[in-house]
């Protein structure tokens, strides 16, 4: 099989791995800056913008793949599933109507509201910066500030934690007004992702990100410092029901968008904040999530090559699907400063990995010497039968990076995911 493989992150390279394990795929690349693992394992790569359509399209026709697997969000905001489908591509992703469920927030929520499904916090959409600092102004609790579409890196501000009310308006006036505001959801995130084929849905194990810069969870939000699952594919504060709900909002999800005439097809990822009362969904993504992905994907026993195929043919099935019952701790190094003021440009030596698997992001190999660029640069994932174990297998894997760069010692740590447990049970 001929595989496509859209963009050249840490994502990226998890996938074009997982594909790789087999054999069974040829695999082809197109993504803005050389990934070296990536590079190594497609047969050519084309470096080009992933959301210039017509250079994917020429790419994919050049080199006769039958399939795409698409990473980030971008080119799917851009119609990129619909272009390549058109020209006879079998795309593992939503077409652009589809990713709506990520690109544009209101179009969630009212997509949850108007088909009745569980799980939507209250909210309120707006296109009109007074509007919505009347509102603003006229609540008395804490708020999320949401974008309504992708914005090129301005994320979620929370008023009440991350800023004060007035900080909360400014944010407001600078998206323009258009923005979706919602209650304050407190609990424990958590992350179930899942392969669906425009009607069947197949979950994978659960993951906790880490977005929080510092140790500790302090400093600014990143895209994920790093994340982990546990040996059961659950997570120690996620009940078998509020699993259960979970996944039932995100196959409800699912069948509301085929029933609306946009099927979704690829891989839908549900971010979840565990409450009180139960699940409630923070956001959709319409993609995997980066660093999840080198998570379940560093687990995933079953051929991506034949899941790709069930996607593309509606034949999707959980019985073909399995994973690992271990536990991984994956581990993002990050240039110094990031993500305000990241370190450029800096070469970093990676010494003994031991039995880390080593994901490339956003790095750059000049003269066989790895230099940080702006954004994470590689990942390690430790796996193995508990998560002390896996956490200790990736700490040594990324204490061992030499250079301008970081990561967080206390991702997969017991001392954590103690925390997490501890502010769960004090909720319930």
């Amino acid at each position: 099989m001929k595989i496509l493989v859209v963009g050249g992150g840490g994502r990226e390279h998890a996938i074009a791995s997982a594909l790789a394990r087999t054999g069974k795929a040829e695999i082809y690349s197109v993504m803005a800056k050389k990934n070296p693992g990536i590079a190594r394992l497609a047969k050519k790569t084309c470096l080009c913008k992933e959301t210039d359509l017509e250079k994917v399209l020429a790419f994919a026709r050049e080199t006769g793949v039958s399939h795409a697997f698409i990473g980030p969000e971008a080119p799917l905001e851009a119609g990129i599933v619909d272009r390549l489908e058109a020209a006879g591509v079998a795309t593992v992703g939503p077409t652009r109507a589809a990713a709506r469920i990520e690109t544009d927030k209101a179009f969630c929520r009212n997509l949850m509201t108007h088909h009745n499904i569980g799980g939507n916090p209250a909210y309120r959409v707006f296109h009109d910066t007074g509007e919505a600092v009347s509102f603003i102004n006229d609540h008395p609790g804490d708020l999320a500030v949401k974008p309504i579409g992708l914005t090129g890196g301005k994320g979620v501000r929370i008023m009440g934690e991350q800023v004060d009310r007035d900080g909360a308006i400014g944010y407001v006036k600078e998206l323009g007004g258009n923005a979706v505001l919602e209650e304050r959801l407190i609990g424990e995130e958590f992350t179930l992702q899942a392969f669906v084929d425009g009607f069947h849905i197949v979950p994978m194990p659960l993951v906790q990100d880490h977005k929080r810069a510092f140790e500790g969870d302090t400093g600014p939000n990143t895209g994920g410092m790093g994340s982990y699952t546990m040996p059961d594919h659950m997570l120690p504060f996620v009940s078998q029901k509020d699993h259960t709900a979970a996944l039932g909002i995100m196959a409800a999800v699912v069948a509301a968008m085929a029933r609306d005439g946009y099927p979704y097809k690829g891989v839908l990822y549900g971010q979840f904040m565990n409450t009180a009362q139960g699940p409630k969904v923070i956001e959709f993504n319409a993609r995997f999530g980066d660093p999840e992905a080198m998570n379940v994907l560093s687990l995933l026993l079953s051929d991506l090559t034949e899941i790709v195929a069930g996607i593309a043919e509606g034949t999707l099935s959980a019985s073909k699907v399995s994973f690992e019952n271990a536990a991984t701790v994956c581990k993002y190094i990050v240039p110094e400063g990031y993500p305000e003021s990241p370190k450029t440009n800096s070469p970093i030596s990676v010494k003994k990995t031991g039995s880390a698997i080593t994901y490339y992001a956003n790095v750059e190999e000049q003269n066989g010497t790895l230099c940080t660029l702006s954004s994470r640069t590689l990942a390690f994932v430790g796996k193995a039968p508990t998560l002390e174990e896996a956490e200790r297998i990736a700490e040594t894997a990324a204490s061992s990076v030499t250079g301008s760069v970081r990561h967080r010692r206390d991702i997969g740590t017991q001392a954590l995911l103690s925390k997490r447990i501890a502010h769960m049970k004090e909720l319930e």
